[in-house]
């Protein structure tokens, strides 16, 4: 509970020193939250139902998921391919097993609570840069695999969603990373970017000294392309026998 509450206090100077992160971080959360409710009650119009989005009890269910990703982050892999500070985890599992059975702005929500949830217990030793990344790439692929089974629930969408989302992490974690997050933790750490990218020479011989590109096309691409194959891989095989108890527990 201590280090909790000093995790907390930290948060005002480390909001201050780095508001611009910050606000950044707070749009896109709002963004996204938006354009998942937006689709849902698209997809309820379409259907003729008028039902609450969020209910008791499936807030109750959503925080237990985002608990359980949250746990799941603490077992990062090392990836052979990228330098160590590109690891797997399977947070995303649980995720999208919630966004499926709830929608994409539960996907959206437990994704905001699981970095929350993070920066309670470790806080942030990135300036939000970081978690800010977790979010958007975790989203990247939880929004579009969810959306694609909303809109039609089988084994077949499902399969679809897994296949999109996992398509559109790959391309947007490897853009992302280029134009955004490398060059942020170059400008945070003082560091020349060409440091980092020599991080990636040294453990990848595809990854040409200098260009951030093919850094992030044999570092960053493979390691998200596993990601999202491995998560759907998981999520298919458990989401049907966990469907009707997950359903249930949320219903009002």
């Amino acid at each position: 509970m201590s280090k909790i509450l000093e995790n907390i206090k930290n948060f005002i100077p480390s909001i201050k020193e780095n508001a611009g992160y910050f606000i950044t971080f707070m749009v896109v959360i709002v963004f996204l939250f938006l354009i998942a409710n937006l689709v849902e009650k698209l997809v309820q119009k379409k259907e003729g139902r008028k039902e609450k989005i969020l209910t008791t009890r499936k807030i109750v269910v959503i925080g237990m998921f985002s608990a359980l990703s949250s746990i799941l982050m603490l077992f990062e892999i090392p990836m052979p391919f990228a330098p160590g500070f590109y690891k797997l985890d399977f947070s995303e599992v649980p995720i999208l097993i919630g966004a499926f059975a709830f929608g994409p702005v539960a996907g959206v929500l437990m994704e905001f609570v699981k970095v929350l949830l993070n920066l309670l217990f470790d806080g942030t030793t990135t300036a939000f840069v970081g978690e800010f990344a977790n979010f958007a790439v975790g989203c990247s692929f939880i929004l579009p695999a969810s959306i694609v089974y909303l809109l039609k629930k089988s084994k077949k969408t499902a399969l679809f969603g897994c296949i999109a989302g996992t398509i559109v992490i790959t391309i947007f974690g490897t853009a992302f990373n280029a134009l955004y997050l490398l060059p942020a933790f170059a400008k945070l750490y003082g560091m020349p970017l060409d440091a980092i990218l020599a991080m990636g020479s040294k453990v990848n011989g595809l990854v040409k000294e200098g260009s951030i590109m093919s850094f992030v096309m044999c570092c960053v691409a493979p390691l998200n392309l596993i990601k999202g194959a491995a998560v759907s891989i998981i999520t298919m095989l458990v989401y049907k026998p966990l469907r009707p108890i997950i359903k249930g527990a949320g219903q009002n």
